[in-house]
């Protein structure tokens, strides 16, 4: 995914390469920060990643929704359930990212049941840039 692909042809593209359908909820209508939507948009990525790593992933669910002044991201998929300790080890650096701009990043996975990655980022505030990133 490049800065100027939007998200929802990144997504068609990654479904049609996968072969993994994927169910967009709800995206924002209006452009996101530059610097949360390039995290964003590396999140759903890694994630996405991760979800291909199941054989037994069919469908993944995305919501990126904007209320009381905080962006939602939730990506969940029907997989085998990943370990969230697995996936929250190998998604650090975003984690890191998530953090560095006010926010938070979870990971739930259930065995046979899939695997829930949710992040929140605060909007109208000045982000801290990681170190990694300045």
């Amino acid at each position: 995914m490049t800065a100027s692909q939007p998200l929802a042809d990144y997504l068609a593209e990654w479904s049609l390469q996968s072969g993994i359908s994927v169910e967009v909820w709800a995206l924002p209508k209006q452009p996101l920060p530059a610097l949360i939507a390039e995290i964003v948009h590396g999140t759903i990525r890694d994630v996405l990643q991760e979800v291909e790593r199941q054989p037994s992933a069919r469908t993944v669910s995305i919501a990126l929704t904007v209320a009381a002044g905080r962006l939602r991201l939730t990506v969940r998929d029907d997989g085998s359930g990943m370990s969230a300790e697995v996936l929250e080890a190998r998604l650090r650096g975003r984690r890191a990212e998530v953090a560095g701009l006010g926010g938070r990043l979870t990971v739930n996975g259930l065995r046979g049941e899939g695997t829930t990655t949710s992040a929140v980022f605060p909007l109208g505030r000045r982000p801290r840039m990681p170190s990694f990133l300045a």
